[in-house]
């Protein structure tokens, strides 16, 4: 009997093993059918350098899950207050001034703006606030970006910068943000 019931319990057990890992299975499928991964599909990033003379450093880092691409930018070393970040539209910056990285990056060639309101450039990511320790944080997330595809809309190649004043979103081309104090290049995740 004793023989018969450790037997029935290894089997259960067995069962039970089988069945967590099936359900296991079925929901990382599930969660990728829907874009809900834990594992991102693709990312890229930008290791942020000084620009003008700055001390700002710093790393920007795209996460594509699913359809949506997610970006979040952290400074240190910047002067405290608001500064506006740009994606620009060459991943270059070796001028010393950032100037290399060219004009804001704008692939459907329409008016500077907020992002999210009326007309904007794809590359108009907002203001980042730094505290007084001088670190800052920004993040966007949206399905208007690829990463690696090579498309008119892929980040890949294009530069991140980091400005001295905020963006006033109306000022065209630019939004007023002043020099440029952070630079990177942005290339895909290996």
């Amino acid at each position: 009997m004793n023989k018969r019931l450790v037997s029935f319990g290894i089997k259960a057990a067995l069962l039970l093993l089988l069945v967590v890992i099936s359900i296991s299975l079925v929901s990382c499928a599930v969660l990728q059918k829907v874009g809900l991964s834990s594992k991102p599909s693709k990312q890229a990033t930008a290791t942020i350098g000084s620009a003008s003379g700055s001390n700002v450093t710093g790393i920007a880092v795209f996460t594509q899950n699913g359809d949506t691409i997610t970006l979040v930018v952290e400074v240190e070393n910047a002067s405290p207050g608001v500064h506006a970040v740009h994606i620009h539209e060459n991943g270059d910056c070796s001028a010393p001034d950032g100037t290399s990285a060219g004009g804001h990056w704008n692939p459907t060639n329409v008016a500077h703006g907020a992002w999210g309101e009326g007309e904007f450039h794809l590359g108009d990511i907002g203001n980042m606030t730094v505290s007084e320790n001088g670190t800052g944080r920004i993040a966007l997330t949206t399905d208007l970006w690829e990463i690696g595809t090579g498309s008119n809309v892929d980040i890949v190649g294009r530069g991140i910068i980091v400005h001295a004043d905020p963006d006033d979103f109306t000022s065209q081309p630019t939004g007023a943000a002043g020099a440029r104090i952070g630079c990177g290049a942005i290339e895909l995740a290996k």
